[in-house]
């Protein structure tokens, strides 16, 4: 009798820990990117792109390819929320592809999993 109680209160805590670890809710994977000029001024309105590159020798269709404008703080914001899953080891390295008028500027930013991954970029 007694083993069949320990059998079950055993079943009952590993059933619990399951259930609390695999409800876990996802925190937010944000990648910011600062634009700055040569003078290192915030510059606002510039086209941000971030995508990904292909490694193999055959090149693919890239799937990560996103595109929005800084702020008037010089920053701009993606969102990898739902890119990301949890249980997955990393984001995504991505290049990129900043420019206003005649100014242009290039990275490579590291988006990590539940963090707000950031980088800057110099425009000139």
């Amino acid at each position: 009798m007694k083993t069949k109680n320990i059998l079950l209160y055993a079943a009952l805590i590993l059933f619990g820990l399951t259930t609390t670890i695999a409800c876990r809710k996802k925190k937010d994977t944000i990648a910011k990117i600062y634009v700055r000029d040569a003078a290192n001024q915030a510059v606002a309105g510039a086209e941000v792109i971030l995508y990904g590159q292909s490694t193999t020798n055959q090149p693919s269709n890239v799937v990560l390819y996103d595109t929005t404008q800084s702020n008037s703080s010089g920053v701009a914001v993606f969102d990898y929320n739902d890119t990301y899953q949890l249980g997955q080891a990393g984001v995504a390295v991505l290049n990129i592809k900043a420019k206003k008028g005649a100014l242009n500027g290039t990275g490579i930013i590291k988006v990590e999993q539940e963090t707000t991954s950031e980088e800057t970029v110099y425009i000139q």
